[in-house]
């Protein structure tokens, strides 16, 4: 498949949207627990993990985005193609547990702001957050990706606006924010904080996601000047996504930090909501509860259309959208069931993502290295040098991650 529109032809704005798509899985309930979290215990210390997983997110999201616009492949059917089938199958295993560890959080999100919201029982609530999502992936095949895209947009603007909203209402000390860029720690649980927000941003659906959503997108240009034009606006469309959903991740983080410091039972998203409730008014945290709604259920259906890529890339087969989402809605759904508690799930589900991250962050540098594949469009080697390091950087931190949590 080939673009066959000249660069110029229409405007590069046009083209901008798979980037915002994939930035969902950036602001999903994990962050909204993890940045709360790091805020509340340590005030603005970890400011600086943000705006690092930021950067390193840029880089993780370009080069998928760019796999799919030079191979016409996404990550999973590029990784199952060098694979026999045995070891395809066991790589598919470990990408649909992570799956179902993404579709746990972001139902979960989505249910307990339906219980703040509405005072839905948690489980009517992650039935509610199920269907809802099933709906947008209904819009997504019947009206196209470009609608699909609108969608989560404007999702994604209730998102920020929901958090933005308490920030500008308490707006932190600038000379504050400054002191948390310098990085630092302050004990292992500042580490075990800074790690689980470093696995909540760099996602490994969202990886796998964001290669496929840019050759649907764009299609698979051959070499020449569409590609490069194609390449360029891709750059954009990520460094504005990505910018975004930064701004509203460190805006989660400050409002814990501005309101939330010392205050009992921050730990939980629920307690937090609570908390800018006492601190902030009824209207900030209404606004706050309606973000996590839009979180829940925007990143629940974009963790559900990444399983479906995973699968048909890596078992070659597709199966109908309604049995798709069932696969992983349905652990949510149980633990939500059997009452365990959902602060703990959220951390476990984590855990389980960081075990995922290196698996998609390995082959992703290693395949966009790779002249055979990527000819002269391959990685650049500082980039794959600063590829490396953001692997290495990201997949020590999330065993650092999962010793602690199991330690604790």
């Amino acid at each position: 498949m080939t673009q066959d529109v000249h660069p110029r032809s229409r405007g590069s704005w046009v083209l901008l949207g798979p980037a915002f798509v994939a930035a969902i899985a950036y602001v999903d309930p994990g962050n909204v627990a993890a940045n709360v979290s790091a805020g509340a215990q340590f005030g603005f210390l970890l400011v600086w993990v943000i705006v690092l997983a930021n950067f390193m997110a840029y880089l993780v999201q370009y080069l998928s985005a760019k796999l799919g616009l030079v191979t016409g492949l996404s990550l999973p059917e590029a990784v199952g193609a060098r694979m026999g089938r045995p070891s395809r199958l066991t790589y598919w295993v470990q990408a649909e547990l992570v799956a179902m560890a993404t579709d746990l959080a972001e139902v979960i999100g989505g249910a307990i702001a339906l219980y703040l919201l509405f005072d839905l029982p948690l489980l009517i609530g992650g039935v509610v957050t199920g269907v809802v999502s099933l709906l947008l992936l209904i819009v997504k095949d019947r009206r196209g990706q470009q609608t699909f895209e609108r969608v989560i947009i404007g999702l994604l603007l209730i998102i920020a606006i929901g958090f933005l909203t308490s920030l500008v209402a308490a707006p932190p000390a600038i000379d504050d924010v400054a002191a948390g860029l310098i990085p630092r720690f302050d004990g292992a649980e500042s580490v075990l904080l800074a790690a689980a927000m470093l696995g909540a941003t760099v996602m490994p659906h969202a990886v796998y996601l964001h290669s496929g959503l840019a050759r649907d997108r764009h299609g698979h240009p051959e070499p020449g000047p569409v590609r490069r034009h194609l390449l360029r606006v891709t750059r954009w469309d990520v460094g504005i996504a990505m910018l975004f959903a930064g701004a509203v991740n460190l805006s989660m983080l400050l409002i814990a930090a501005t309101n939330l410091q010392g205050m009992a039972d921050t730990d939980s998203i629920e307690g937090a909501y609570r908390a800018v409730e006492s601190t902030l008014g009824y209207t900030v945290a209404l606004l706050f509860a309606i973000g996590l709604l839009a979180s829940g259920l925007a990143s629940s259906s974009v963790g559900a259309y990444a399983g479906a890529m995973i699968m048909q890339g890596l078992l070659r087969r597709s199966i109908p959208l309604v049995a798709r989402r069932l696969i992983t809605l349905l652990p949510a759904l149980a633990i939500l069931a059997v009452g365990i508690d959902p602060s703990r799930a959220l951390v476990l589900s984590q855990v389980v993502l960081s075990f995922g991250i290196p698996f998609a962050l390995i082959p992703l540098v290693r395949l966009t290295s790779n002249v055979g594949l990527m000819g002269t469009d391959r990685n650049h080697r500082l980039t794959t040098a600063l590829g490396w390091a953001v692997a290495a950087v990201i997949s020590v931190l999330n065993v650092a991650l999962i010793y602690l949590t199991v330690k604790a």
